[in-house]
């Protein structure tokens, strides 16, 4: 069993398709129960079986926006 934070908190799960392929789920953790994890992130909410996570933890907020870069003048 997979030990993660309270709903409100980011975290990253890594879990099982159906296809056996791993992926991530990376956002904000919704909900929890003994049959599901509820996360919502870039790709939407994804509901995840707890028997198909093979790992999960909470990680550090996202980091801030770069800032625009400047337009390089052209060379004369």
């Amino acid at each position: 069993m997979v030990n993660l934070p309270g709903p409100g908190r980011r975290v990253v799960v890594r879990y099982i398709l159906p296809t056996g392929q791993a992926t991530d789920a990376l956002g904000e953790l919704l909900s929890t129960d003994e049959d599901y994890v509820v996360v919502d992130g870039k790709r939407g909410v994804e509901r995840i079986p707890r028997g198909a996570i093979i790992a999960a933890k909470e990680v550090p907020p996202p980091p801030a926006p770069r800032a625009p870069r400047r337009p390089v003048p052209p060379i004369e």
